[in-house]
């Protein structure tokens, strides 16, 4: 009866498989290894080391950056420690902007993608092209221009004036307001490209049963269209709330002092001789902390929907 059974090919055993796809992953993973996991391990090796006066670090071990992100020891560090919430202050106001923004993109973010998705399939090509237009233009440009827009003499206020609506400018410029609305501009798509993804697949045939039972459009949207939805509704918070979190350019250009943020403070301690190189690191790596927290949260997440 042995004889009967037919041999199996050597690759179908999926050794020859595994002897081809070692070599072609090699470049990835040496990509991965320079370009990822090498920046971030130096990076943590400078969040130990100890500042040096002239710039730069002095390769002795020491945890006085995280230190100073806690705790305050005065001008010369002989003095009783005492809790520092300016540093606290800067993550909470970032932590609030980003989830802020977050909300506000998925305010806009999903009512756009249900468009595009309930639009006729020859058509929504057309409808995604248009939301990734802005993509094609540098950030930088693309937040200069809204500075120049909301500006106390840039054509907003001129045009808000020009009907009569205001007396006055608008002081929209290095505000709370005027960050939220550059991240918003900023990260709109990556709200909209994957709820719309998901909302694509989507069965509207579940909305029909759920209409024959008389269920209204609020009960329909909220037991069945977000749990079906739901994981491209934490993809797209995950991928705004994380860049905005770390974001420079929007507080950076439309903000002020009042609305320092951890991309802000990060770039400061890199700069020139006052610098300090050790602490930028400390704080890149707690935002980094933050950032795969709110990952594992989007894992659990996804784990729970998927034995759902």
């Amino acid at each position: 009866m042995a004889g009967l059974v037919p041999e199996q090919p050597a690759d179908a055993s999926g050794d020859g498989y595994r002897r081809i796809v070692g070599p072609l992953l090699l470049p990835t993973w040496v990509m991965i290894g320079i370009f990822l996991v090498l920046p971030v391990a130096l990076m943590a090796v400078y969040s130990f080391l100890t500042k040096e006066f002239r710039g730069g670090v002095d390769w002795q071990f020491s945890l006085a950056a995280y230190d100073q992100f806690f705790l305050n020891r005065g001008l010369f560090g002989d003095e009783p420690p005492v809790m520092e919430w300016t540093y606290i202050t800067i993550f909470w106001r970032s932590i609030w902007q980003a989830a802020v923004a977050t909300a506000l993109c998925l305010a806009i973010g999903f009512p756009t993608a249900w468009f595009i998705a309930t639009r006729p399939a020859a058509t929504r090509g057309v409808w995604l092209f248009l939301i990734t237009i802005p993509y094609w233009v540098n950030l930088l440009i693309r937040t200069v221009s809204l500075k120049f827009l909301i500006r106390d003499n840039g054509p907003l206020n001129e045009a808000l004036m020009g009907i009569g609506l205001i007396d006055g400018p608008l002081p929209l410029v290095n505000t709370n307001l005027a960050v939220q609305l550059g991240l918003f501009y900023s990260y709109l798509p990556f709200m909209v490209l994957p709820v719309y993804a998901a909302v694509e697949r989507y069965n509207f045939a579940y909305s029909e049963a759920a209409a024959d039972l008389y269920a209204s459009r609020w009960v329909t949207l909220r037991e069945i269209v977000l749990p079906i939805v739901k994981p491209g509704i934490i993809a797209g918070c995950l991928l705004v709330f994380i860049p905005s979190l770390g974001a420079f350019l929007a507080p950076d250009l439309l903000g002020g002092a009042k609305t320092f943020m951890i991309g802000s403070l990060i770039d400061e301690q890199f700069k020139g001789s006052l610098g300090n190189w050790p602490f930028g690191a400390a704080v890149s790596m707690i935002l980094m902390t933050l950032v795969m927290i709110a990952l594992l949260i989007y894992a659990r997440a996804s784990a729970k929907g998927g034995a759902v």
